[in-house]
């Protein structure tokens, strides 16, 4: 399962160029404020901007249980939502830099380049993660690159070795072809995403 999200880093692009890119000045995990000053008729007037701030209504637990695996999700999306946003930022910059090599060659060579880069970097960080967390990442994946998987390795790779990291990924109970549902079933997830990336949690 590590070695498979340690792939998706790689092969998610597949939408990436079409979405909005954010800026090295963007908040992503911590509170920013910005403190400016106005002229206004001879007046210096102070201003703060702030990052967002979202107010949900407190969650009630049935039990200790819930509780619990509740504190195990938040533990959980601040251990990988980082790597999903590294994902994220990496692929916008390799999808931007293969567009101007010259052709399939230069590009195949490169995409070389990039993935053993990326199994130097990451694999440490990737034997770290449990399982729970590396298919929690393979969805906060989804999330950053606006494509299933198993579409963003079909488009970056081929159909031949998506089908392949499909089967992989099934044999350890998950599949490449799940999306990220913020509004149904990965709603409490959302949740915390967004409270993180706030910096409320």
């Amino acid at each position: 399962m590590r070695r498979l999200a340690l792939f998706l880093l790689l092969c998610c692009a597949a939408d990436i160029l079409a979405q909005e890119d954010v800026g090295a000045g963007d908040p992503t995990f911590v509170p920013t404020v910005k403190v400016g000053k106005v002229l206004d008729r001879g007046d210096s007037i102070q201003y703060m901007e702030m990052s967002n701030v979202y107010v949900y209504p407190g969650l009630e637990f049935k039990n200790k249980r819930q509780q619990e695996s509740y504190m195990r999700l938040v533990k959980n999306v601040k251990a990988v939502l980082p790597l999903a946003k590294d994902a994220r930022y990496l692929l916008i910059e390799t999808a931007e830099f293969l567009e101007t090599l010259p052709n399939k060659k230069a590009k195949e060579e490169h995409m070389k380049r990039v993935e053993k880069s990326i199994y130097k970097e990451y694999k440490p960080k990737m034997k770290k993660l449990t399982y729970s967390q590396g298919k929690l990442l393979i969805k906060l994946i989804h999330r950053e690159c606006n494509s299933s998987s198993y579409e963003a390795i079909q488009a970056f790779m081929g159909p031949v070795r998506a089908g392949f990291w499909q089967v992989f990924a099934w044999t350890f109970g998950a599949s490449l072809k799940k999306t990220y549902d913020p509004e149904g079933t990965d709603r409490l997830t959302e949740r915390v995403v967004l409270m993180v990336e706030s910096g409320q949690i």
